[in-house]
């Protein structure tokens, strides 16, 4: 795969310099077309400094503009940021209709230029801003006005608007933003957060002139904050051209890179070569070290060799060694903690000098600092402590933006005491040692010490004996196990790692005929039955609606659903697939639905079980996405599709069942299935489905387990709480979450806002927006702090 994106990348790069030296119009006809493997692949700005069209990017294309390069390109906009790469068989076209469309290789259009009327033409200027225009020559629509994570000389970042930095491999949406405020002021965050001071690590301190500010970027490497209204300066905040290098010949940019740092670059071409280079004029911060969030919690940034890399607290690791960012979780136990001077014997401090972070304490005390190092190990709650100016704070982890101070800070001097467990999360002692009182035995005597040679050959011999006697028996008692296992049923191992064929008379005897029916869906009804004479309960679904399939690929497809292996996924047991008969065989739940235990069940569950509830399908729906050989993209995460095993533990059934049902199509564009009040809103749009539809659609179960309600209720007697969705919200940016619960004798407020956080956070109108069901898991167990969430549209007042 690699050699195939190797010899698409060089070809790509031929294109591009054979195309930069033929005559160019920087006009787009209707009708052009343009293809990722062969001429054309781009359309060029007259100067033929700038290209639109294909780009390779990882094992496929994507679409965007980029300045051009003879050995390199440099991207500045991207189309669909998020859409995963188009195969070689893709065209971008616009259209004889006049509409600028991705065709790809899958039979999906998708709209390059969103929310535009029919175009008469096109044109690729030569500031790289993508046009369009209609019959009378007016814009109707430019690349400029839906920046990625660059602005280019000439371009205007209006007032509430962002560049959102991109992935570290990819041109996705990445980790950090720039947001223009409507104040005026020019602000860095990290993404998801809830963009208040406590969360800026850079501003331009420009609010409080007025309002509608834009952030604009001249040809002359000038980026300024202008006021729209009357058209002036309020700030410079850098200057390219003011060492005197520059000329009209140079193009100016400014990126939010991957690191979190606004850079601006200079690209001038060089005169021997031809070949453009870029420079950095300015930068902010000045080192990513200074980026919130560029370590994840519990980590901090420092250099080796000039490199910014991240290290783990004391007494953390990280939780995935390849992504640092995602920071480090402790890896000891604090179930031990008793309080006061017992802690000593399951804890430890230790101590790093100007430390600082980012959230506020739970307790702040004037004390010394031998105080506070044993104050801290006493508290259960604290997990660190920060002693300075005589006062020591104390704070529970996960720590956030963790950094270390320099020569001038006006936070130092610090000196911070973390805990860290005696035992780690194994077990293991945290550090090893070799005790000095061990004894230790000297013989002199000769004829004692052949007396215990020949006892210790004696014991040796025994030993080898007695191994070779409990081994006969020990493959004799297997074998015999082996077929009673085989007579009862109980294949064990077997049974684990393979999925069994059955026929569909055997079905039709294990259900007496299919006559005690368990429930009906979509694609078929699911009926009760018993295997080996009744000693295995199983559920078997006969598919009704299947698509014509041969016997090799209806196979093959049950093995792969099969090899899906975890506590919280109903597990698949067999298949029938006999001439157009097509059955599941699952294993049998005997508490039925989720949606039983919430909307029919007399007692309503506490708030441990359901918050229980929501981590089993969150930790189910992560496997899918991001453990199992292939993602598998539910479809359909509803309450009825979440089973109770004998203990209670939620389980996700149907997995897979899109896949199976539609082989013809791929897992990012299918026909619209699911259930109506579940479904993303991607839905709708014709745009590719990722797995963060199933993430909207748990973050509808997550609210339907708050308030044991469906999601869409009209016998209540307040039209209000019709909609779930904009009822919470209201509830939310209220304060009142108590009436969510009104008539519950015992309500756990930590518990009811954190799952009502998470539930609108995954609920967001925009994927991107929503986290992976990665974060979902570690908000949920207190790993990850969980900011306010935005207002998602299909909630909004």
């Amino acid at each position: 795969m690699a050699s195939v994106s190797l010899i698409f990348f060089v070809l790509f790069l031929l294109h591009v310099v054979t195309g930069a030296q033929q005559e160019r119009s920087s006009k787009i006809e209707l009708g052009s077309t343009l293809f990722p493997a062969s001429h054309p692949t781009s359309w060029f700005s007259a100067s033929g400094q700038f290209a639109f069209g294909f780009y390779p990017e990882g094992a496929g294309f994507a679409v965007g503009v980029w300045l051009v390069g003879k050995h390199n390109i440099t991207v500045v906009w991207t189309s669909n940021r998020n859409d995963e790469p188009v195969s070689e068989n893709s065209t971008i076209v616009l259209t004889n209709d006049g509409y600028l469309l991705l065709r790809t290789g899958q039979g999906g259009d998708k709209r390059i230029a969103t929310n535009a009327d029919a175009a008469s033409s096109a044109s690729l200027q030569d500031s790289g801003n993508l046009v369009l225009f209609n019959k009378n020559n007016n814009v109707i629509w430019e690349s400029f006005n839906h920046p990625t994570d660059t602005i280019l000389g000439g371009q205007t970042l209006f007032s509430g608007g962002q560049l959102i930095s991109s992935s570290e491999y990819i041109h996705s949406t990445g980790q950090f933003h720039l947001k223009m405020q409507d104040d005026g002021n020019l602000v860095l965050y990290p993404l998801h957060t809830g963009d208040t001071p406590a969360d800026a690590y850079w501003y331009t301190e420009t609010f409080g002139h007025g309002s509608e500010f834009d952030l604009f970027l001249n040809s002359s490497g000038r980026l300024l904050i202008i006021n729209r209204t009357n058209q002036y300066a309020i700030t410079q905040v850098a200057d390219s051209s003011s060492s005197g290098k520059s000329d009209n010949s140079t193009i100016y940019r400014a990126t939010l890179d991957t690191d979190g740092v606004f850079r601006m670059y200079s690209h001038k071409k060089d005169g021997n070569t031809g070949e453009l280079k870029a420079a950095i004029e300015w930068a902010e911060p000045e080192s990513p070290c200074q980026v919130k969030s560029f370590c994840g919690f519990n980590s901090f940034c420092t250099f080796n060799d000039n490199q910014p890399y991240c290290l783990c607290l004391p007494g953390s690791d990280f939780i995935n060694v390849n992504q640092s960012s995602l920071g480090c979780a402790r890896n000891y136990k604090a179930a031990g903690c008793r309080g006061g001077r017992e802690n000593m014997l399951h804890f430890n401090i230790t101590r790093m000098e100007n430390l600082q972070w980012g959230d506020r304490p739970y307790s702040e005390e004037e004390m010394t600092i031998e105080e506070c190092s044993t104050s801290c190990l006493e508290d259960c709650n604290c997990g660190a402590a920060l002693f300075s100016r005589r006062k020591c704070m104390k704070q529970a982890l996960p720590l956030r933006y963790v950094r270390r101070l320099q020569p001038g800070d006006r936070e130092g001097p610090t000196t911070a005491f973390l805990k860290i467990g005696i035992k780690n999360v194994d077990g293991r002692n945290s550090t090893n040692s070799i005790p000095s009182n061990l004894p230790f035995v000297v013989i002199r005597n000769k004829k004692a010490t052949a007396q215990i040679l020949v006892l210790i050959s004696s014991l040796v011999l025994f030993s080898f004996l007695a191994l070779i006697v409990s081994g006969v028996y020990i493959h004799k008692f297997r074998l015999l196990r082996y077929k009673r296992l085989l007579d009862s049923g109980k294949d064990g191992l077997i049974d684990e790692l393979t999925l069994r064929f059955f026929s569909y008379n055997e079905l039709k005897v294990a259900t007496n005929g299919f006559k005690q029916e368990l429930g009906k869906g979509s694609f078929g009804s699911v009926y009760k039955g018993t295997l080996y004479k009744g000693k295995k309960l199983i559920a078997v679904k006969r598919l009704e609606k299947l698509v014509e399939e041969g016997q090799r690929e209806f196979r093959a497809e049950m093995r792969a659903i099969g090899r899906t292996h975890h506590r919280n996924l109903v597990r698949l047991l067999g298949y029938c697939a006999t001439e157009s008969k097509r059955l599941l065989v699952y294993e049998y739940m005997s508490n039925g639905s989720l949606a039983d235990r919430l909307f029919k069940s007399t007692t309503q569950p506490d708030w441990n079980e359901r918050m229980r509830m929501a981590l089993d399908v969150a930790k189910g729906i992560l496997y899918l996405h991001e453990e199992c050989e292939s993602p598998i993209i539910h479809c359909d995460i509803k309450p009825q599709n979440i089973l109770m095993d004998d203990f209670f533990r939620a389980k996700i059934s149907d997995f897979g069942l899109a896949k199976l049902l539609m082989p013809d199509q791929t897992k990012t564009f299918t026909i619209i299935r699911g259930t109506r009040g579940y479904l993303a809103p991607e839905w709708h749009k014709n745009i590719p489905i990722s797995v963060k539809a199933d993430v909207y659609s748990y973050g509808i179960v997550v609210l339907e387990i708050v308030c044991c309600r469906r999601n869409m209720d009209t016998n209540v007697s307040n039209p209000e709480e019709i909609l779930l969705t904009t009822w919470v919200y209201n509830c939310f940016i209220n304060g009142e979450l108590n009436k969510l619960v009104v008539g519950e004798e015992a309500t756990d407020e930590k518990i009811l806002e954190k799952m009502v956080q998470v539930a609108l956070w995954c609920i967001q109108e925009e994927p991107p927006l929503r986290p992976s069901m990665k974060s979902v898991v570690l908000m949920l167990e207190g790993i990850a702090d969980i900011s306010n969430p935005p207002c998602p549209s299909n909630a909004s007042m």
